[in-house]
């Protein structure tokens, strides 16, 4: 799986990346979010990444602390970027990032623009994908059914 580059699973999913400005509302952002069934989104100021926010920033700093989506701006609770990958990385390389950071959202980066956004679920997904295909292949091969 170490061959499996970040570019391969971008081309696999697609690449669209929903994004929004941080003078934006909370509540748009979870309307954009509900409409494109994402967990999350982007936050970019005139073409440069600034952060994340997501459904699990609403619930924490938003709903549980009493403020107003409709007031609320994403800028004041978005997280920052801390952690970022190229299209030339790896599936391996993605996977320890998100593991060892525990995050659920890799924005991918080549030559400081934006060209994707993985998830823990594409990788996921990928990997099963993969495992699939190789359970398959040797299920054929001890049955005699291998076609080199």
């Amino acid at each position: 799986m170490e061959n499996i580059s970040v570019r391969d699973i971008l081309a696999e999913k697609g690449s669209n990346v929903f994004t929004i400005r941080p003078e934006e509302t909370v509540f748009e952002a979870l309307r954009i979010m509900s409409e494109k069934n994402i967990g999350a989104l982007l936050v970019m100021k005139h073409d440069h990444l600034e952060g994340i926010v997501t459904e699990r920033d609403y619930a924490r700093k938003v709903a549980l602390l009493g403020k107003q989506s409709e007031v609320t701006t994403v800028g004041e609770i978005m997280n920052a970027i801390k952690y970022t990958i190229s299209s030339n990385g790896t599936l391996n390389d993605a996977m320890s990032i998100m593991s060892d950071h525990s995050i659920r959202h890799l924005p991918v980066l080549d030559d400081g623009k934006l060209v994707g956004i993985l998830s823990i679920i594409d990788l996921i997904k990928r990997i099963i994908s993969v495992q699939r295909k190789e359970i398959d292949h040797l299920q054929n091969y001890i049955t005699g059914r291998y076609m080199a």
